[in-house]
């Protein structure tokens, strides 16, 4: 992974995502940033910890010389799943770390801050300079990760509260472009080295794809709501066996965050409950379900190489898109020594691959190459559908 930018500019990029952090908050109570529902979902307030966590146990404690950690327990309270470092806290008890506080975990974070930039005005070496890229990504992760996992606690609360007024933005609305036609050839997969990757990415390889069609749209909820409305949820015909097991156990019967009121779909979001705009891409669906919308309209989702070739020819970026796509290494990849190796490879076992970004994802983070990747049965992302055949 090698990032071009010199070090100032790094410092800058690391305190315009930094801020960005502490500003997805500020709307947030000491209350809010508790909140864990679920065991995929954290806390507000172990995002901002463990993000700087990240800072401090991966560069400042062994390459700052005389650097004081803020507190010993942290290494125990905020390590997500580094088994190098030491025994990550149980992640399905992240909300009951009541101590410390919110403001001493602000604190936290100022502490980190000073010290990186105290660290980073000499010259480091080129490899602390791409631990902290790896950071600063690492960060804008979870950046997203904290307005989906807000989204999904604040839904359980039958008052539908607002987290601030508009949302997090308003959905681009899909018009009809209709559908491109990719030849069969020998296509370059991967990212080529130039500027920031994940090791995901890696390394860049050759693959061949047969002719395809992929649609230049995302699936509208218009179109989705006529899968529903023509028992889509009910009919086993269009869904994988482990989906229809999934559906049937969790009596799923609609996109996350759906409600039927007084006969008319709405939808929660982080602006409140809303209704249900028909031109606007569908979200918060499973693979199961994206998979079974496929069926249902007699294609199929791409693959993640069908899709990385195709997506220079249309737009992307509203939606995490479902790929069909097993989440695999690439030919050539390698796990790096160390706690960083831990970050993307122990997790390629049943997942699947997403493509894209979504409207919560940080300006500038994504690219063509990204791999995002999820269990099939998770929704609570900003997850959508763009139809191959």
């Amino acid at each position: 992974m090698i990032e071009t930018k010199h070090e100032t500019e790094v410092m800058s990029q690391y305190r315009l995502v930094r801020s960005h952090s502490a500003e997805i908050c500020a709307p947030l109570s000491a209350e809010d940033s508790m909140l864990q529902p679920v065991v995929f979902v954290s806390p507000m307030k172990w995002h901002l910890a463990h993000t700087t966590w990240f800072f401090e146990e991966m560069i400042l404690k062994p390459s700052l010389p005389g650097y004081r950690q803020f507190h010993p327990d942290f290494v125990k309270l905020f390590n997500s799943y580094y088994n190098t470092v030491g025994k990550p806290f149980n992640r399905d008890q992240r909300g009951q770390i009541s101590r410390p506080t919110l403001k001493e975990v602000l604190a936290y974070r100022s502490h980190v801050d000073t010290h990186i930039e105290q660290m980073f005005n000499d010259t480091v070496s080129q490899e602390l300079n791409e631990l902290l890229v790896l950071g600063l990504n690492h960060e804008q992760q979870h950046q997203e990760l904290m307005l989906t996992d807000l989204k999904y606690s604040f839904a359980i609360n039958p008052t539908y509260p607002v987290y601030k007024e508009g949302g997090i933005g308003i959905d681009a609305e899909t018009t009809t472009k209709g559908w491109l036609n990719i030849n069969g050839g020998i296509y370059d997969i991967g990212h080529d080295g130039v500027g920031f990757c994940y090791d995901n990415e890696l390394s860049s390889h050759k693959v061949y794809l047969h002719d395809f069609e992929i649609s230049q749209d995302l699936v509208t909820n218009a179109e989705y709501l006529q899968f529903v409305q023509d028992g889509g949820y009910e009919n086993f015909r269009h869904w994988l066996d482990d989906g229809w097991a999934w559906k049937q156990t969790n009596r799923i019967s609609a996109p996350l965050y759906w409600e039927k009121l007084d006969g008319e779909w709405q939808h929660y979001t982080l602006g409140g409950l809303q209704r249900l705009n028909p031109n606007a891409p569908v979200t918060h669906l499973s693979y199961y379900e994206a998979n079974a919308y496929a069926a249902w309209k007699g294609c199929r989702l791409p693959t993640e190489f069908e899709w990385e070739v195709a997506s220079k020819q249309f737009d992307w970026g509203e939606r995490w898109e479902w790929t069909n796509s097993a989440y695999l290494p690439y030919p050539g990849f390698e796990i790096s020594e160390g706690a960083v190796g831990e970050y993307n490879g122990k997790f390629m076992s049943n997942q699947m691959v997403l493509r894209g970004g979504s409207i919560a994802t940080p300006k500038g983070h994504s690219r063509h190459t990204y791999r995002n990747f999820f269990q099939p049965e998770l929704r609570w992302q900003y997850n959508g559908i763009r139809l191959a055949k």
